[in-house]
């Protein structure tokens, strides 16, 4: 958890440069209510404590990196309590959470904040001196209604250096992959996951692409860079707890999460699908378990039993 922890400092870091101290109060308020909320429920269940492993320090800086700078510090807190409190604890705390406690911070945050989760800063404002200038994230403006508005898109440079519009942490593609390439080096992470959520967006994206250019505006490439997909595919949807634990599962599962991303991007009512995605294959983890246990090496089928009814 530390580790992870501290792979997301630097785009953490990053955020702040570019949104500002605003992002920077998001980011400390989620990680202290976060540990906060952790220490309350403890003690409530009568149990020690857990900051030390880290969990609630992960989830607070992960839900902080998936929110749009310009969030009050206090819905961002709000956020935490209810992904620490709800989300974990209520399940029974850290192994037992069906759903990844951040994810469900940020959607209660959805329905709770609509107009706060749904604005965006325009990043490196706050050094011209500005409060903020607001603006539509690239993912927004590929949407079939945007029509003239798609010729405003951002190069794929600025989308990969992270320079628009979006939440604080998830936008910088390369501190992103390379932050998950060392989880995955050190075997904290399984690639199989990544790897199959970010191969079916790609084909998705290109098909509908060569299928309609003028409709569908983004490349695969775009899609890729574009939005929460690299730290959702990377640091979210890879979750020990609430991801498959067979081979096959593994791609399965981050099949289901590309395949609802694509589709909520391209043909659905929102922008950005990968929030929806991972909660929703995160419900359906015990049956993708279930369904792709493999066999234990050498057995055989049952025999059917001896005998049977007589005329």
């Amino acid at each position: 958890m530390w580790t992870v922890f501290a792979v997301l400092l630097p785009p953490a870091a990053y955020g702040v440069w570019l949104f500002g101290p605003k992002a920077l109060a998001v980011i400390l308020s989620c990680i202290a209510a976060a540990g906060v909320t952790e220490v309350v429920c403890c003690l409530l269940r009568g149990r020690p404590h857990t900051l030390a492993d880290g969990s609630a320090a992960v989830t607070g800086l992960l839900l902080a990196l998936t929110l749009p700078p310009g969030v009050h510090p206090g819905a961002a807190a709000v956020g935490a309590a209810f992904g620490i409190a709800v989300a974990k604890h209520v399940f029974g705390g850290l192994g037992y959470n069906i759903f990844n406690p951040a994810l469900a911070g940020r959607a209660f945050l959805m329905l709770a904040f609509p107009v706060q989760l749904t604005t965006w800063d325009v990043p490196g404002t706050w050094r011209a001196g500005a409060d903020a200038l607001t603006g539509a994230t690239p993912l927004a403006l590929l949407r079939p209604e945007g029509g003239a508005a798609q010729a405003a898109l951002p190069s794929l440079k600025a989308l990969f250096l992270g320079t628009v519009g979006g939440c604080i942490g998830e936008t910088c593609v390369p501190l992103l992959l390379l932050g998950g390439l060392l989880l995955i080096a050190l075997k904290y992470v399984n690639w199989r996951v990544p790897t199959s959520i970010l191969g079916v967006v790609a084909v998705a994206a290109a098909a509908f692409h060569l299928a309609s250019p003028e409709r569908f505006a983004g490349s695969a490439l775009y899609h890729l860079f574009a939005g929460g997909l690299f730290i959702g595919a990377f640091f979210m949807a890879t979750d020990m707890v609430t991801s498959p634990v067979t081979r096959g599962g593994q791609w399965v599962y981050g099949a289901a999460i590309g395949l609802v991303v694509a589709l909520i991007r391209l043909i659905g009512g929102y922008p950005e699908g990968v929030m929806f995605s991972i909660l929703l294959a995160n419900a359906l983890v015990p049956l993708i378990d279930r369904l792709t246990h493999p066999s234990p090496f050498g057995a055989r089928a049952a025999a059917p039993a001896a005998g049977g009814s007589r005329g």
